[in-house]
């Protein structure tokens, strides 16, 4: 069954430099996470990917340069942010607006992302599978998500 992939993006696709501030398209530094690129390109073959994001001082189309600048735009079918849903990540009804713009029922999408309470949390709630790219090695008892420390887990 062909699934809907929403990732976040810093720190998820791409590298969130903390001493680079202002929108990702401009800084002077971009780099995709390790493992990025050979996954998006294998699951793009058979499933739509979106980014879905909490950058609140990037449109749809900044978001997109930055993604181009890394050579991972080519993957992705569209982005979710706050300037075109209206709404920002962490809670259930970001991902209810997604879901809904998409016309795709909840048990096809899946969120990947790195923090469990803008990403993972909300998105349980909202009833999409949610799975924790849990890169620097955090516990959490609570969580019920699957938990990766690569991305290329995600095409084993």
């Amino acid at each position: 069954m062909s699934k809907v992939y929403l990732f976040d993006w810093g720190d998820t696709l791409m590298v969130d430099f903390p001493n680079q501030s202002g929108k990702m398209c401009h800084w002077n530094e971009v780099q995709a996470v390790d493992g990025a690129k050979d996954v998006l390109r294998v699951l793009s073959q058979n499933h739509s990917v979106y980014v879905a994001t909490n950058a609140a001082d990037s449109s749809e189309n900044d978001i997109k340069q930055a993604f181009e600048r890394v050579g991972l735009d080519a993957y992705i079918s569209g982005y979710f942010c706050k300037s075109n849903l209206g709404i920002g990540k962490g809670t259930a009804e970001f991902f209810h607006k997604i879901v809904r713009e998409l016309g795709v029922d909840y048990d096809s999408v899946v969120m990947v992302g790195d923090s469990l309470d803008k990403d993972i949390d909300p998105a349980i709630k909202a009833g999409i599978e949610a799975i924790w790219f849990n890169h620097g090695d955090q516990r959490s008892e609570k969580t019920k998500a699957t938990e990766i420390n690569h991305l290329s887990q995600l095409c084993t």
